[in-house]
């Protein structure tokens, strides 16, 4: 673990960006774990991907975390979406206050379970956190209901089921729950 380097990205890195995005999209958990399709992903432009990295590096409203190895290679990836209170979330619900929202989460299988989703998740939260504005009142994120392993990595870090459950976009029959982190007093 300690070979791999947690950071943010950085605006040039887009091609870095693009290629992990599309190695979690051809994952075979990518049906329950993301919001889009490889397909999708590969129709988009350079010029998008460029735009993803560059405000995901300098935004104060998105922040990407990657795990890179002692080669160069990306191995692993969380998001950091701020939701401001009295906006609406990507499930067209309204945010009653103003949190972080965990996305994209991704390790490439040859380095799961040594500690990289952790850590990931460790700088993540430390961003989140040390926002001075909008101070956050939680992380939250949303986990598929057939994404066992998934939701139990995430209460294992600290989360816990919510209640509130929403159709998922590309499938309403299917649900996704709402895994939350309180701000530590």
């Amino acid at each position: 673990m300690n070979e791999y380097v947690i950071r943010p990205v950085r605006a040039d890195e887009w091609a870095k960006v693009k290629e992990l995005r599309l190695a979690a999209l051809k994952d075979p958990a990518a049906p329950v774990a993301f919001l889009e399709t490889l397909e999708q992903g590969e129709a988009k432009s350079d010029e998008l991907w460029q735009e993803r990295a560059a405000g995901a590096a300098t935004g104060s409203g998105i922040r990407q975390f990657v795990a890179e190895g002692p080669d160069g290679e990306w191995v692993g990836t969380v998001s950091v979406l701020v939701e401001g209170a009295g906006t609406t979330d990507i499930f067209d619900g309204e945010i009653e206050q103003a949190q972080a929202h965990f996305v994209g989460v991704f390790v490439r299988p040859a380095q799961r379970g040594i500690g990289l989703t952790e850590a990931l998740f460790g700088a993540a939260m430390e961003w989140a956190w040390g926002l001075e504005e909008p101070v956050l009142a939680r992380v939250r994120l949303f986990v598929h209901e057939e994404n066992a392993r998934a939701g139990a990595f995430y209460r294992r870090f600290g989360f816990r089921a919510s209640g509130k459950v929403v159709p998922m976009p590309t499938d309403p029959s299917a649900k996704e729950l709402e895994y939350v982190f309180p701000r530590p007093a």
